[in-house]
């Protein structure tokens, strides 16, 4: 799941140098901290939320064939 996560934003920033992904596991949930470069944050972000949403479906999506709970979120 992280390496998705992880290639996904890469295509979409500018300094993907500066990507950091950090996993939590906890027993049946993974929370992932995404933190970027801050000119980047916007595009991850996306218009209204949109792309952050679209990348949280597809890491949910992944995580429930495991029977897992994933969240993503944006550290600034």
């Amino acid at each position: 799941m992280k390496e998705l996560v992880e290639y996904v934003v890469r295509q979409l920033i500018d300094h993907p140098d500066e990507l950091r992904l950090t996993e939590i596991e906890g027993a049946r949930t993974v929370v992932y901290e995404l933190r970027c470069h801050p000119e980047d944050v916007g595009k991850v972000i996306g218009k209204n939320g949109k792309t952050v949403g679209a990348l949280r479906t597809l890491l949910s999506s992944v995580a429930s064939k495991q029977n897992r709970r994933a969240m993503l979120e944006i550290v600034e």
